[in-house]
């Protein structure tokens, strides 16, 4: 068996259906890192509050700061956290990667494979209307100019060089979840054989 841990990192647009999977990966036992939950703690650390605007702001001054990779270092110190205090621990789910420079800082704590959720426009701002987070954009139009953030730091790399991609258009919920085990399910078995 691996010593490694297997880090099952979730990339895709906003909308696109990575919450979703990562949610039910976690029903099944398996542990899951948010790396936007990083960025909301951040922001009430600093008193913000968390609109899409200052989120993304936050995320750009943080990268600014400390790098392209600085949000995946916090989360890479967590594995590592969880790694000491379980010795059975295996597998864990990151959810929100937005650059391949945060995929090199977890290949440092573990082996990674890149799942991308890939969803067109319409479905991804029809998923996050649904969710009535505070960060959510009012039209199409803010949502356009949160999908270039989001470019800008990388995600479009992260998406093209992912190890596998599951395309969220026209299935079902439960669809995506049961594409999403079987390729986890997958990665598990291969880590183990090595």
């Amino acid at each position: 068996m691996s010593e490694d841990v297997l880090i099952v990192a979730l990339t895709g647009m906003p909308g696109a259906g990575k919450t979703t999977v990562a949610n039910y990966l976690a029903q099944k036992g398996i542990p899951l890192l948010i790396m936007g939950d990083v960025v909301r703690e951040a922001s009430q650390n600093e008193g913000l509050e968390p609109t899409s605007g200052n989120l993304a702001k936050l995320m750009i001054r943080l990268r600014e700061k400390n790098g392209p990779e600085a949000i995946a270092h916090l989360i890479a110190n967590k594995i590592k956290t969880m790694k000491n205090e379980h010795k059975e621990f295996a597998v864990v789910i990151v959810d929100g990667i937005r650059s391949m420079a945060e995929i090199q800082v977890l290949k440092r704590v573990g082996q990674v494979k890149l799942l991308a959720i890939h969803g067109s426009i319409l479905t991804r701002y029809s998923h996050i209307r649904e969710r009535a987070r505070s960060d959510v954009p009012s039209n199409v139009n803010g949502f356009d100019k949160r999908d270039r953030v989001e470019m800008e730091v990388g995600i479009s790399d992260a998406i093209a060089l992912a190890d596998e991609t599951i395309s969220n258009n026209d299935i079902s919920i439960s669809e995506l979840c049961e594409f999403s085990l079987r390729t986890v399910q997958k990665w598990i078995d291969e880590n183990k054989i090595k």
